[in-house]
C-alpha cells in the first residue's frame, strides 16, 4: 500500500479464495484492498473498481497534495478512504443515509481520520461555500438526484474555477423509447432503473446545463461482467442479509440482461 501506517482493515493480507476471486487485472489499486473489508462495506456495484476507472479521466493523479475533494453519496466511505490513500486528497465524505459517526469509525480504523471528514448531507442542500472543492466525485449515486435539468449548476458552484466533477453511474447502451421496460428485464425491473441513461444522454444533459465543459462520457467495456462477478460474491459472502438479498437480485438482473443493455457510464466535466 502507498501508506504503510494504514490499518489492516483495508490492506490486503495473506491470499485466500475471496481475495483471489476479487483480484482484478483492470483494477490493480483496488485489488490491494482487503477483499473482506470491501464486501462488508459494499452498498451496490464495486465502488472501488468504478472509482479506479474514473480516476484517470478525472485527472486524480494530477491533483495537488491535499486537494479538497467532495465525495458525494459516499455510502460507507470506502471511496473516501481510497481518495485519501491513493491521491492524498482531503476528502469530505457526504452521505444522507449512513450515520457520520459510523463512517468516522470506519475512516479512523483505516488510518485516515485526519484526511477524511464524514458529514450527513442531502444532495440538494449541501452546506458548503462556493469554490470549496478542487474536485467532486460521485460513484453509483448521482443517478438518484442528478437527472434534474437544474441540478448540475447548483452543484458545480462548489467547484473552484477549472475544477472537475466526475461520476460513474449504472447506465444503458441505448435509451428506452417506451413506457414499459424491455421484455427480457420485466421480471427484474425496478422503477429506479428509469434513472439509468446512456453516456450520450449524460453528455447532452451536462452540456446544455452550461455549467461544465464535458471532457468524457463513455462506456465501461464488459462492465456488466464486473457487476455480475461482484454481485455473485456479495450474495455469497455479505454478512448483512439485506445487502446479500440485494446482491442476489442484482445477479438475477445482470444474468437476464447478459450485457445487452446494462452497464456503467463515466462522465467528467470541467467547471466553465
Amino acid at each position: 500500500m502507498s501508506d504503510t501506517s494504514t490499518s489492516d482493515t483495508t490492506s490486503r493480507t495473506s491470499p485466500d479464495p475471496l481475495t483471489d476471486r476479487l483480484t482484478h487485472p483492470s483494477y490493480p489499486r483496488s485489488s490491494r484492498y482487503d477483499a473482506r473489508w470491501t464486501v462488508e462495506n459494499q452498498m451496490g456495484p464495486h465502488a472501488l473498481w468504478l472509482l479506479e476507472w474514473l480516476a484517470p479521466a478525472l485527472g486524480l493523479d494530477g491533483l495537488r497534495p491535499c486537494a479538497r475533494v467532495l465525495d458525494l453519496g459516499c455510502g460507507r466511505a470506502m471511496t473516501s478512504v481510497f481518495l485519501a490513500r491513493e491521491f492524498h486528497a482531503q476528502v469530505t465524505a457526504a452521505d444522507l443515509w449512513i450515520d457520520p459517526d459510523d463512517n468516522a469509525r470506519r475512516i479512523a480504523e483505516a488510518g485516515f481520520a485526519d484526511h477524511v471528514l464524514p458529514v450527513r448531507a442531502e444532495a440538494h442542500d449541501l452546506p458548503f461555500a462556493e469554490g470549496s472543492f478542487d474536485a467532486i466525485v460521485s460513484v453509483d449515486a448521482y443517478q438518484y438526484f442528478g437527472t434534474n435539468d437544474l441540478y448540475l449548476p447548483t452543484l458545480t458552484r462548489l467547484l473552484k474555477p477549472g475544477g472537475r466533477i466526475g461520476i460513474v453511474v449504472p447506465a444503458l447502451r441505448e435509451e428506452l423509447a417506451g413506457a414499459e421496460p424491455p421484455e427480457h428485464l420485466k421480471a427484474h425491473w425496478d422503477p429506479g432503473f428509469w434513472a439509468f441513461h446512456t453516456p450520450d444522454w449524460w453528455r447532452r444533459h451536462w452540456t446544455r446545463s452550461g455549467a461544465v465543459e464535458v471532457e468524457a462520457a463513455d462506456w465501461l467495456e464488459d462492465g456488466w461482467r464486473d457487476w455480475l462477478l461482484w454481485s455473485e460474491v456479495c450474495a455469497e459472502e455479505s454478512p448483512d442479509e439485506n445487502m446479500a438479498r440485494m446482491a442476489r437480485e442484482s445477479v438475477e438482473l445482470v444474468k437476464a440482461d447478459q450485457g445487452q443493455l446494462l452497464g456503467f457510464a463515466r462522465i467528467v466535466g470541467r467547471r466553465s
